[in-house]
């Protein structure tokens, strides 16, 4: 009986990292070469190493690959990642499921209606983000997809014990919030990145998930798959966030990314007969 596996993974900072994020601590003689796989404003934003892209290009030829961002949908098209163009993509957390790069309207409805019943409105979360936030520390305001909200800060200026104070708003209102690098994000709970990748494998007919992801918005999707992988940095390193079947890697920055794509590579390569 043959398995269609499908291999669900985050974008930023699991996969695909800036400059920034790509943590080269080897000497530079040693350094990975990189691809640049996004460009913004003209300049290169976003980088994989050449082994990855070659680990991606053929990840499609064991498994369905689905990548699974928090990203909106034009920043997530901004994306040239190598290989043939997947088939599923998630989008805006789950907000948008897009099929051959097109918004599916019959998810968007439910999404939709979900919020609709679930959670309290943006407009609300929106006006406590910005009555709360300092402008000493406030660089950006910004709403995506008329979904959810999040705030660019210097966040070595965000006061200690904020976040936990914002969380402890958000929880009974139905929302989320996790911070990423700069970026404050406060989502609706429904609007999950496992709610639409299930929505994929039934689909698909997929039978088995992978998921990886760094993020404290990556959390569902890991719990929900039969197997993950987390990299040794970002907001689940940091909280210490495990789980049985989620394999916490020791690599960090681009190299983690790296190994993420090796172990899904060597989860759905066919075993040698």
């Amino acid at each position: 009986m043959t398995t269609t596996t499908l291999v669900a993974s985050d974008l930023d900072r699991t996969l695909i990292y800036s400059a920034a994020a790509l943590g080269l601590t080897m000497p530079d003689t040693e350094a990975p070469r990189l691809l640049c796989v996004e460009t913004y404003q003209h300049k290169p934003l976003s980088y994989v190493t050449e082994t990855a892209a070659a680990l991606l290009t053929e990840l499609p030829r064991h498994a369905l690959f689905v990548p699974a961002t928090t990203r909106t949908r034009e920043q997530y098209h901004r994306i040239r990642l190598p290989g043939p163009p997947p088939r599923y993509a998630i989008c805006a957390n789950g907000g948008h499921l897009l099929v051959d790069g097109v918004s599916d309207p019959d998810w968007r409805r439910t999404v939709a209606t979900r919020l609709a019943h679930e959670c309290a409105t943006l407009d609300e979360v929106r006006g406590h983000l910005l009555a709360t936030a300092d402008p000493a520390w406030l660089l950006k305001e910004r709403v995506a997809e008329d979904l959810f909200a999040y705030l660019v800060v210097e966040r070595d200026l965000l006061p200690e014990g904020w976040m936990k104070e914002l969380a402890a708003w958000a929880a009974p209102r139905g929302w989320a919030v996790s911070l990423q690098g700069r970026k404050v994000y406060a989502v609706p709970q429904p609007l999950t990145k496992s709610a639409a990748v299930r929505e994929v494998a039934r689909r698909a007919g997929a039978d088995r998930v992978l998921a990886a992801g760094d993020s404290l918005l990556d959390a569902d999707l890991l719990l929900a798959a039969d197997r993950g992988w987390r990299p040794g940095h970002g907001e689940l390193a940091e909280t210490g966030w495990s789980a049985d079947h989620v394999d916490v890697l020791e690599e960090r920055g681009v190299a983690a990314g790296e190994e993420i794509l090796r172990r899904f590579s060597s989860a759905v390569r066919p075993s040698p007969a």
